[in-house]
């Protein structure tokens, strides 16, 4: 009797999701697959003689990664404790496969099985996240602590992040480290440690890693002046610049880039955010923005009403994995910074990030369905 009662009372406990974040998760996915479609179509019938070769990919995948949001968003997150040790044990033989598999544009990323790939760093980083999220909570104040609270933490985040950089994956490397210091900051790590000790450390290993590659030095050179080598290092992102100039404030139209006929290599991926800028002009820019600021908005949201700390974490940590890769793909495209391969969350081609990024965000819809009613 008493365990019919303690599973009523936890259904009572169980409220309708954000839909905030619900419906701009929808209309970026929407947005993503019309654009994916309008960006892909040139290259599609170039290379594959269909117009429709990205798309029908991308579509499956989207509704691979819908059905595996709407199951998430009705698991538990409190369950995923107990599997988290498993996932991040099996991470690590994954990231060791893509080695034994063929390089593609000179990195070695991917598990390839016949016409299916998986990219396994992409889902490193959320198992990091995961695990952070379960050891921060058990350690408490410990956290404090700079030996035993911070150093494990960037130890681990560091041994993972070093097996993604060795697949010449700078980008998701980083984003590790970044999530990391931001989850050790909320949870009440010392700015003293963090500031003074830890953020330099992992600005000058950012500075010697991009140094000490050569094609990495390159692309930094590049970026400072993208002219200088037009043909080469520096083409990318001047058609990228050509892509987001000619598209103006209202842009040429759906359909209507020029870039995309074989001037932007492979627009459909990083860098459609650019072909985005120039058939939808700044006005599309600002809508993708816009919905991202709110997706940010509503995941801080529910990071910070979650019912325990595992919730906060695991939803800050979340949140935060999307809002990097965003800042850094609007970065990169528009000359910020230098050019990188981290796609554009739910928008960018792609069919392992866009199937992990929505099982994330069915957690995250999960950890908001379980805000307590009086915060709500």
């Amino acid at each position: 009797m008493s365990v019919i009662l303690d599973k009523r009372n936890q259904n009572k406990n169980i409220g309708k999701v954000d839909l905030g974040v619900l419906y701009t998760i929808l209309i970026l996915l929407a947005i993503g697959v019309v654009m994916i479609y309008s960006a892909s179509s040139f290259y599609s019938m170039f290379h594959y003689n269909d117009s429709m070769f990205y798309l029908k990919k991308q579509g499956i995948m989207a509704v691979i990664g819908l059905v595996a949001m709407f199951f998430m968003m009705n698991f538990d997150y409190h369950r995923l404790k107990k599997i988290t040790p498993k996932l991040l044990i099996i991470t690590i033989p994954l990231l060791i496969a893509v080695f034994f598999f063929p390089a593609v544009n000179g990195a070695k990323r991917w598990i390839q099985l016949g016409g299916l790939s998986f990219q396994p760093s992409e889902l490193t980083k959320y198992v990091v996240v995961l695990f952070l999220a379960l050891s921060i909570d058990i350690k408490g104040d410990g956290i404090k602590d700079f030996w035993t609270g911070i150093v494990p933490y960037l130890a681990l985040s560091g041994f993972f992040a070093a097996l993604v950089l060795a697949e010449k994956n700078l980008s998701i490397a980083a984003i590790i480290m970044i999530v990391t210091f931001i989850l050790l900051f909320i949870s009440g790590g010392k700015i003293k440690h963090l500031f003074g000790i830890v953020l330099p450390t992992l600005l000058t290993l950012a500075i010697f890693f991009i140094f000490s590659s050569d094609y990495r030095r390159a692309r930094m050179l590049n970026f400072i002046d993208p002219w200088k080598d037009a043909a080469g290092d520096g083409y990318q992102l001047i058609q990228s610049f050509y892509a987001l100039g000619s598209g103006g404030i209202t842009g040429l139209g759906l359909g209507q880039s020029r870039q995309k006929t074989l001037y932007m290599p492979e627009p459909h991926n990083d860098f459609i955010f650019s072909i985005i800028g120039e058939e939808l002009g700044l006005i599309g820019c600002l809508l993708i923005i816009s919905l991202f600021i709110i997706f940010i908005w509503r995941g801080v949201r529910i990071a910070i009403k979650a019912k325990d700390t595992y919730g906060k974490l695991l939803a800050m940590g979340i949140t935060s994995i999307i809002a990097v890769q965003a800042i850094i793909n609007i970065a990169v495209v528009t000359g910020s910074m230098p050019v990188t391969g981290v796609p554009m969350p739910f928008i960018s081609y792609g069919g392992t990030s866009l199937v992990i990024n929505l099982t994330a965000m069915g957690i995250l819809l999960n950890i908001s369905r379980q805000i307590e009613s009086d915060v709500r």
